[in-house]
C-alpha cells in the first residue's frame, strides 16, 4: 500500500524460487513491481543493467522489468522479450503503469467506478470492486454467439476492458488514462526472399526464440498434438534441450487418429516420456463448469476441454512450465479460410462492404432470429465490426492473405485461442509457452512472400517444409485436422431433458434469448440431433452468467453436473 495505491499479488514461482516473491521495490523503494509471465531475454537484460549500475535484490526475470523502466523511461517495454501482464506503481511520478505483451498471451483487465481504478489479471477479481456492477455487454455477447468469443477490448462485463496487447498505459494521479503502443504488426514490412534464404531465416529465428523460452528452473514438459506446429517445437526444443522431456497427448478417438499415431512416432524418436490422454470418465458436460470459471472470458472452443485435461495430467507429473503449439496457423497461414481466392470472396465483400469478404458469415447465421432477444438482434448488426476494422487497418503494403492473418491475430487469436492456452493451463498451475507466437516469429510470417506460405490448396508451406526436414515426418503432404473434443453428443436422452429444464429458465438466458426459439432447439436436438452446438452455446453462456453474474466468487467443483449448477 502507498496512499490511495495498492497492489497484490499470487506467484506460480518458475525464476528464483525462493527469492522472486512479489511485490518487488526499487533499492529506494520508490518503484514497485507486480507482473505475471515470462521475461525470456532476462540474462542479457541484466547484464546490460547491470552494467548500467543497476542493483538486483532477486534472480527474477520479472525485477528486469522494474530497473528497465528506471534506465530508460517508457521506452523499456520494447526491450522486453517475452509474454507479460505487469503494473508498476512510479511513486516518484505519482502514476501507474498497466502494459500487456505483444500478442496479448497474458491476460490484464482493468475497469474505472466511482470508487476509482482497479485492474486484475482475472476479470473474477475485478467483480470485488466497489460499485462496479455485473451487467452483460450486448454487443460483446453477439459477438460471442457470432464468433465464439467477444473481440475488442470490451469485454463481456460492461465496464471492464482489457489492456490492449502492445500498449503501455499510463495512469496519473487525477485518474487521466493515456495510451502509448509500443508494437503494432502494421508497421511489418513484406520481405523479398526465394524458399532457401526464408528457411534459413525461420530456422535462425525459431533456434533463437526457443534458446529464450527454454529458460526455467523447473522440468519442463510439451502438448504433442501430432501435427505440424507442436512437431515443430518439438524439434526445436530437443536441438538445445537434453534433459527429460515428458509429453501429452490427447485423442477422442485413439484407435483412430491419425494425429495420435504420428505424435506416437515422435515421442518414440525423440525419447520423450509420452502420456495418451482420452475423454474423462463421466463424460464432457461435467468439466463444463470448471472450464467457464477458469476461463474468465465466454469462448466456444471444443479445444478448451482437452486442454484443461492435458494441463491436469501435467500438474500430476509436478510440471509447471509445458511448451505448445499455439499460433502456427496464424502467423504461417494454416486454416484453409486463408486459400479461398478473392473472386470467391466477392459476394461476401459485396454484403459487408470493407471486410474483403473475409469472415463475414457468423456461427449464428442459420437461428439468430429464431433465439436472440430484441436487444440482443439489435447488438448483432454490428458484431462483424471489429473484423472490417482490422481489415481496412491493413497497409496498402499487405497483401489480401496477410490481412487475413492480421484480422486473426487481433480478433480470434487474442481472444479465443490465446484465453484457451493460458487459462486453461493456468487453471492447474501450468505456464504455458508458445514459441511460435514470439513476436519476432510473428513478424517474420507475416512478411513472407505469399506464395512461402500457401500453395495450391496447402498453407503452411514454409513451416511444413522446415518441420518436414527437422523431423522426418512428412508434413508437406498432410492435411490440418482439428483439435476438440464432441461434446454435443452428450446432449441426450435424460441429460438433454434436464437441461431444457434448467437453461431456459437462467436469468441471463431469460433476458438475452427467446424462449420459444430455445424450446425449438431443443425439440429439434431430440429428433434431428442437429443442433448440439447451438445448444452448447447457450449452456455455455446460461453457465457463465450464473458463475460470473449471479453468484460471483462460488467456484464449482473440478467436476459438476450443469444441471446441478443451474438448479
Amino acid at each position: 500500500m502507498d496512499g490511495r495505491v495498492g497492489l497484490a499479488h499470487a506467484r506460480l514461482s518458475i525464476i528464483d524460487l525462493e527469492g522472486g516473491r512479489q511485490p518487488i521495490y526499487s533499492e529506494d523503494r520508490r518503484l514497485v513491481l507486480v507482473a505475471n509471465g515470462e521475461i525470456y531475454n532476462a540474462p542479457e537484460l541484466r547484464a546490460l543493467l547491470t552494467a548500467r549500475g543497476c542493483k538486483f535484490s532477486t534472480g527474477s526475470d520479472s525485477e528486469t522489468i522494474l530497473h528497465a523502466y528506471r534506465e530508460f523511461g517508457d521506452d523499456f517495454v520494447e526491450r522486453l522479450h517475452g509474454m507479460f501482464a505487469f503494473a508498476l506503481w512510479d511513486a516518484g511520478a505519482g502514476r501507474l503503469l498497466l502494459a500487456r505483451d505483444r500478442l496479448g498471451i497474458k491476460p490484464l483487465f482493468w475497469t474505472r467506478t466511482p470508487a476509482g481504478l482497479a485492474f486484475a489479471s482475472e476479470i473474477k477479481a475485478l467483480l470485488a470492486w466497489p460499485e462496479l456492477s455485473a451487467e452483460v455487454n450486448p454487443s460483446a455477447l453477439a459477438q460471442y454467439f457470432e464468433m465464439q468469443c467477444a473481440v475488442g477490448e470490451h469485454t463481456l462485463l460492461a465496464g471492464v476492458e482489457g489492456v490492449p496487447p502492445g500498449e503501455l498505459l499510463s495512469i496519473n494521479a487525477s485518474g487521466e488514462v493515456h495510451s502509448r503502443p509500443y508494437w503494432d504488426p502494421l508497421a511489418i514490412r513484406p520481405l523479398e526472399v526465394n524458399a532457401a534464404q526464408a528457411i534459413e531465416l525461420l530456422d535462425e529465428t525459431l533456434h533463437t526464440v526457443t534458446r529464450e523460452h527454454l529458460r526455467s528452473d523447473v522440468p519442463i514438459g510439451l502438448f504433442l498434438s501430432g501435427g505440424v506446429d507442436s512437431a515443430a517445437v518439438l524439434a526445436l526444443m530437443r536441438r538445445q534441450y537434453t534433459g527429460p522431456l515428458t509429453a501429452f497427448s490427447y485423442s477422442g478417438d485413439p484407435g483412430g487418429d491419425p494425429d495420435l499415431a504420428f505424435a506416437c512416432s515422435l515421442a518414440r524418436k525423440f525419447g520423450l516420456h509420452h502420456h495418451v490422454l482420452g475423454s474423462p470418465a463421466g463424460g464432457l458436460l461435467d468439466r463444463l463448469p470448471a472450464m467457464l470459471w477458469f476461463s474468465d472470458s465466454l469462448i466456444d472452443d471444443r479445444a478448451c476441454l482437452p486442454s484443461l485435461e492435458l494441463a491436469r495430467a501435467a500438474r500430476a507429473e509436478n510440471l509447471k512450465v509445458v511448451f505448445t503449439g499455439e499460433g502456427g496457423d496464424e502467423v504461417f497461414a494454416g486454416y484453409s479460410r486463408y486459400r479461398k481466392p478473392r473472386f470467391a470472396r466477392l459476394p461476401a465483400a459485396l454484403r459487408a462492404r470493407g471486410s474483403g469478404g473475409f469472415r463475414t458469415r457468423g456461427k449464428a447465421d442459420r437461428w439468430r432470429a429464431d433465439l436472440f432477444a430484441p436487444e440482443l438482434l439489435a447488438a448483432d448488426r454490428h458484431w462483424r465490426d471489429r473484423n472490417q476494422q482490422a481489415w481496412r487497418a491493413g497497409r496498402r503494403t499487405f497483401s489480401d492473405l496477410a490481412r487475413m492473418q492480421y484480422t486473426d491475430m487481433v480478433t480470434s487469436l487474442r481472444e479465443q485461442l490465446l484465453v484457451k492456452a493460458d487459462r486453461m493451463l493456468m487453471a492447474h498451475g501450468i505456464e504455458g509457452r508458445v514459441p511460435l507466437l514470439d513476436h519476432r516469429v510473428v513478424e517474420l510470417g507475416l512478411a513472407l512472400p505469399d506464395h512461402l506460405k500457401v500453395r495450391g490448396r496447402t498453407g503452411k508451406v514454409l513451416l511444413r517444409a522446415w518441420a518436414q526436414d527437422a523431423t522426418g515426418v512428412p508434413y508437406s503432404r498432410m492435411r490440418k485436422r482439428g483439435f476438440g473434443a464432441p461434446i454435443g453428443q452428450e446432449l441426450c436422452g435424460r441429460r438433454l431433458d434436464q437441461l431444457e429444464q434448467v437453461v431456459p429458465a437462467n436469468v441471463g438466458v431469460r433476458r438475452w434469448i427467446r424462449g420459444d426459439g430455445l424450446r425449438g432447439m431443443f425439440s429439434r436436438q431430440r429428433h434431428r440431433g442437429d443442433a448440439g452446438r447451438v445448444l452448447v452455446a447457450v449452456l455455455q453462456f446460461a453457465l457463465w452468467h450464473r458463475l460470473h453474474v449471479e453468484f460471483p466468487g462460488q467456484c464449482p467443483a473440478d467436476r459438476q453436473d450443469p444441471v446441478e449448477v443451474l438448479a
